[in-house]
Parts: structure tokens; C-alpha cells; sequence
């Protein structure tokens, strides 16, 4: 396991810098969907649940294979 310090401004919500990465690496396949959630610090189904607003589709399409659709 690695670890990555990251020094964010007071102002910017760690929760959200978290979840933003998470769903990041998520959505390139670098972490499951289970770890990205340990990693935010919330339940996988919170994550799942949550990761849409991150724009990334927890069934693998992009927004572009919904408007070709």
C-alpha cells in the first residue's frame, strides 16, 4: 500500500477532495469500488450511490453512450 500526502487550502473540503479522487481512480479501474469507498471513509453503497455526481457511471458508460442511445 502506498501513501500520498496531498496539502489542501483550509478552505477546501477534505471530504470532497477525497471523494473527487476516489471516484477518479475509480472510474480508470485503478481501485474498486470497495476500496475507493474505504478510502473516503464511507460505506461502498454511500459511494456508489454518490459517485454519479462525480460524473462517472458505476455501470461502465460514459455520458456520450447515453446521447448516442
Amino acid at each position: 500500500m502506498k501513501t500520498l500526502t496531498i496539502e489542501l487550502p483550509d478552505e477546501v473540503n477534505e471530504k470532497e477532495a477525497k471523494m473527487a479522487m476516489a471516484a477518479a481512480l475509480f472510474d480508470k479501474g485503478i481501485v474498486s469500488s470497495g476500496q475507493a469507498a474505504t478510502f473516503v471513509g464511507i460505506s461502498r453503497r454511500e459511494f456508489l450511490e454518490t459517485v454519479g455526481q462525480y460524473g462517472v457511471s458505476i455501470f461502465g458508460e460514459t455520458e456520450e453512450d447515453f446521447q448516442v442511445e
